[in-house]
């Protein structure tokens, strides 16, 4: 009993004296809180008092840590200082792309290029060339260059002369809207008409691939309205024009301020190598199986489609049109003569043949008039 009574009054004991302790606890982490408190109060107070002061130093500090940014990466990576003038000349020596250049691999060196643009001899360029030879890289350099010269950084080149822009305004990737209901094609009009709705003559334009999203007779008409459009209507707009329609070089020999480039390529068997340096002149190849070769496309796929298109080829020459794949364009800036037999349709493919194995010389008006309604009944489909 006394063992117990003793432990009960030491259980006690040990109770209260945790009570007390807490309680002691209690009360200086309140004291803690309300110190803290009363200096925080002060410290803002001090600091509205010296607000103004304290934002003049963060100004400072900001631009001489961006100006010291610049001037870090203008000395590693050999930029130069471009001339920023009031003309509407861009006028770019050996640039190149500020981020593919740090990242080239061991014993790569990225290739640079010169670009001219202007508003009396050179206002669009239309830029063909292979997939992957680098025509996208050549676009976003420009604007690239054009942007770190105005916000007063040094550029990647060795000579830069730039008129200012006002805007810079590119088009470029494929990108949807689902929950608008727009599709990739119609994003791609909406922002483009967007920019020829804005343009002014200090704008510079980058559009990439336009009119890929839809048929190649729509998107290639599409393509030669917008330059057509930039160069008569489009206040002199600078426009880097990329783009697979070949077609689109015959704008040229029409417009004045059109001019033709394409990024070169050294066909080396049935391997091409990308010399990735622009040069004056259309291209007439896009090597698109190469590219799909290159991304390891199945053998198969890839042998059925050179058959393909060496058929097709076949085919158009001895049919006595152009192997190109789209519309034959005429040389007035009214419009373009479409290839009737160049139609990818089933039906008008039947007519074709139809017609193609008549023998005019050996027809008879009442087998003419047969052959007529046969070709009807095609049309008809029945």
């Amino acid at each position: 009993w006394i063992r117990k009574q003793t432990l009960v009054n030491a259980e006690r004991y040990i109770t209260e004296e945790l009570k007390e302790y807490e309680q002691k606890i209690l009360g200086a982490e309140e004291r803690i809180y309300v110190l803290e408190s009363q200096i925080y109060a002060a410290l803002v107070a001090r600091i509205q008092s010296e607000i103004s002061v304290i934002q003049k130093n963060c100004r400072i500090l900001a631009r001489l840590d961006v100006l010291s940014g610049f001037a870090d990466l203008a000395i590693s990576n050999r930029y130069c200082r471009p001339q920023i003038n009031d003309s509407k000349v861009i006028d770019i020596k050996q640039g190149r792309h500020p981020v593919i250049e740090t990242m080239m691999s061991a014993g790569e060196e990225f290739v640079p290029n010169d670009i001219y643009l202007d508003n009396d001899k050179q206002q669009v360029i239309i830029l063909t060339g292979p997939n992957m030879a680098g025509k996208s890289a050549l676009l976003r350099q420009t604007a690239l260059i054009v942007l770190m010269a105005q916000i007063g950084c040094y550029v990647p080149a060795e000579s830069a002369t730039i008129g200012y822009c006002d805007k810079i305004f590119t088009r470029v990737g494929a990108s949807d809207n689902i929950s608008r209901g727009e599709s990739t094609f119609m994003v791609e009009m909406l922002e483009t008409s967007m920019i020829l709705h804005n343009l002014s003559s200090r704008s510079l334009v980058l559009l990439d691939e336009i009119g890929r999203g839809t048929s190649t007779y729509d998107g290639m008409s599409i393509a030669r309205a917008i330059v057509e459009y930039i160069h008569e209507y489009g206040e002199g707009a600078k426009t880097l024009f990329a783009t697979h329609y070949h077609e689109l070089n015959d704008l040229e020999d029409i417009y004045d301020r059109v001019k033709n480039y394409h990024i070169a390529v050294k066909e080396v068997g049935k391997n091409i190598i990308f010399l990735r340096k622009l040069e004056r002149g259309g291209s007439e190849h896009s090597f698109g199986i190469h590219v799909a070769k290159l991304a390891g496309m199945p053998k198969s796929i890839v042998k059925r489609a050179n058959t393909i298109l060496n058929q097709l080829e076949t085919d158009n020459r001895q049919q006595g049109i152009s192997s190109k794949p789209t519309a034959e364009i005429a040389s007035n800036r009214d419009g373009m003569q479409l290839s009737f037999f160049q139609l990818d349709d089933p039906i008008l493919c039947q007519v074709r043949d139809e017609i193609l194995n008549i023998d005019v010389n050996n027809l008879t008006p009442l087998e003419a008039l047969n052959k007529l309604n046969e070709i009807k009944k095609i049309v008809k489909g029945k």
